[in-house]
């Protein structure tokens, strides 16, 4: 079971009060593991300014991108390729957090403070990985957030062809057990390869009521072992 960390020093207010034209909606703030969970119960997710010394950045977006469990889209090459791998979770959580803070990737964001926050988190519990290995070597894999039904994907990232892809399959096979209809999976925004997957967007006021659904359904038994899930 996660360990529920100390509480956060900081209030992120009433999310349904924030602007309803801009997805930023806070500055500064901590990335302690209180911080981090009342920030994700509440809506809103951290990225850095990107400027070195600058307080962090806090999102809720206006409209935001999640993934149907019943609208993944896995293309016949997807359905091919899934069977080359074996679907791991957290078996190589710092491996995958530091394939995705890779700053030779296109449009990094995530820094040393981000990594050592999240590595937190996967310590206490609450942040997972899910893997694609092949041939036992990691192809790449995911990780994100999970608090009850929510999971609050991050990043992903890929050194062999459709490794990503691949652990997002697995992820929703994972979540895909009897509360598959309460759970949520969070991807923040929308992209034109995320959409090529099923992700789709919605407004803010309704993500936000589709949380507190999911916070009250427990999360799902994989992500309290490792090793679980092979494909």
């Amino acid at each position: 079971m996660p360990v529920e960390p100390a509480p956060s020093a900081w209030s992120f207010g009433d999310p349904r009060r924030f602007d309803l034209r801009d997805d930023l909606v806070g500055v500064g703030a901590d990335l302690e593991p209180g911080t981090l969970l009342a920030a994700y119960r509440n809506g809103l997710f951290p990225m850095p300014s990107g400027n070195r010394g600058d307080p962090m950045y806090w999102f809720c977006p206006v409209s935001r991108g999640v993934l149907p469990l019943e609208g993944l889209r896995v293309s016949r090459s997807l359905r091919r390729s899934v069977r080359n791998f074996e679907i791991r979770v957290d078996t190589a959580f710092d491996e995958v957090i530091a394939g995705c803070a890779d700053r030779r990737r296109p449009q990094g964001w995530i820094d040393g403070e981000i990594v050592t926050a999240y590595r937190r988190l996967h310590e206490l519990g609450w942040a997972h990985s899910v893997e694609a290995w092949r041939d036992d070597q990691l192809a790449g894999g995911l990780y994100g957030v999970a608090i009850g039904g929510l999971f609050a994907g991050e990043s992903m990232f890929h050194r062999v062809t459709d490794a990503s892809k691949v652990a997002l399959v697995g992820l929703v096979d994972l979540l895909c057990d009897e509360r598959a209809g309460q759970r949520l999976v969070d991807v923040q925004w929308s992209t034109a390869h995320l959409a090529s997957l099923g992700v789709v967007e919605i407004p803010r006021e309704r993500y936000l009521d589709r949380l507190a659904r999911a916070l009250a359904v427990p999360a799902p038994e994989a992500f309290s072992a490792s090793d679980r899930l092979g494909t």
